[in-house]
């Protein structure tokens, strides 16, 4: 794929989300925060090429190989004595901020925003390392008000930041039932409001939104609050898979470290295992770790049907992130990026060859 023009609408993207958060009272010191849980493993024997591993993560479900390996120690038990410290997040350009600031070395995060923050730099920041999981995400909606698609014109409706992985997608929805919306300010047809994800039900309780185009759990909270599932993502994607949260490595610390992001994706695939193998304790864990970052859990109604929705995968569905990308051009959010070399899954592929199982397919898109 020839080079083309990258940067200046994914550039665009990534500021104006940074002043929607500034403007609302979350700027970047509001939206990131140190893990307040304490290591479930103390860092023990032998130490890789780095110190220290930072690593970044959101408190949130669709992070639950993240939430899950920090609570039980699985990252830390590959990292033997190189400590992690972990730093949470609410937005995915405050992550891309903090890897191309060197704040943190290694990111969960939605692919939306790791494709923005690739374009934005031309190629430099980041790379794709793997997977974490897939689905769990809804347009969800006051059922007085919408009983079916034909019935959003003129309504709001709400997703977590612009130019994000959710904004992206509901965006492009619009789009292909006819509604005109502008991509940077929301207005149109369908009024698009970018709102932090925390603030999202009561801004429904408080009837300021009709519904809502977001990851889990806020999805199953405003259901909780007598909404409705108008749509789960997972039914416009072939077999209902697609990337949810990937994993990022700064290509400067994957270029000086691959041992210790390959210990990390160790600890993913060893997280990822623990849920399939018991996803109550697993849930029961990922809850715990919110409420250690957030000062509260989440109730059984909400984390219940949040928990199911989700898929965790070691796949980085590369396939599905050339979609998403496509998508944000076709909305006009991103210039044609050239994504080659975005993904670089030669830790992954050794990883998992060392479990026995097969390499993950790289769409075209590794830098190898």
């Amino acid at each position: 794929m020839p080079r083309r023009r990258t940067g200046r609408l994914a550039a665009a993207a990534v500021a104006a989300a940074a002043a929607v958060g500034l403007l609302s009272g979350c700027g970047y010191g509001a939206r990131a925060g140190a893990a307040a849980a304490k290591p479930a493993v103390e860092p023990s024997g032998p130490k890789l090429s780095a110190d220290t591993v930072r690593i970044g993560y959101f408190p949130n479900i669709t992070h639950g190989t993240a939430l899950v390996g920090l609570q039980n120690g699985l990252f830390q038990k590959e990292l033997g004595s190189t400590r992690i410290k972990a730093q949470f997040f609410n937005a995915g350009p405050a992550e891309i901020e903090a890897l191309n600031a060197g704040s943190i070395d290694i990111g969960f995060i939605g692919p939306n925003s790791a494709v923005n923050g690739y374009a934005a730099s031309r190629g430099t920041s980041l790379r794709i390392v793997g997977g974490a999981a897939s689905g769990g995400v809804k347009l969800v909606v006051d059922p007085e008000k919408i009983a079916s698609p034909d019935d959003l014109a003129g309504k709001r409706i709400a997703t977590p930041q612009l130019g994000g992985t959710q904004d992206v997608a509901l965006l492009h929805y619009l789009a292909g039932r006819g509604y005109r919306v502008n991509p940077v300010s929301g207005a149109g047809d369908v009024r698009v409001l970018r709102t932090k994800n925390k603030v999202v039900p009561q801004a429904y309780g408080s009837g300021s939104i009709d519904g809502a185009w977001v990851p889990e759990p806020t999805a199953s909270q405003l259901v909780a609050l007598g909404a409705k599932v108008l749509l789960d993502e997972k039914s416009l994607w072939p077999d209902g898979a697609f990337a949810t949260t990937s994993i990022i490595a700064s290509q400067k610390f994957l270029s000086a470290h691959p041992d210790v992001v390959e210990a990390v994706l160790r600890g993913s695939l060893a997280a990822n295992a623990f849920i399939a193998a018991d996803p109550a304790r697993a849930k029961a864990d990922a809850n715990l770790r919110i409420k250690a970052d957030t000062g509260k859990a989440l109730p059984p109604a909400v984390l219940d049907p949040a928990w199911a929705g989700i898929d965790f995968t070691d796949d980085p569905l590369a396939g599905s992130l050339r979609t998403g990308a496509g998508h944000a051009v076709a909305v006009g959010l991103l210039d044609e990026p050239d994504l080659s070399g975005i993904v670089d899954l030669t830790l992954l592929d050794k990883v998992l060859a060392a479990a026995g199982r097969p390499a993950a397919a790289d769409a075209g898109l590794d830098a190898k």
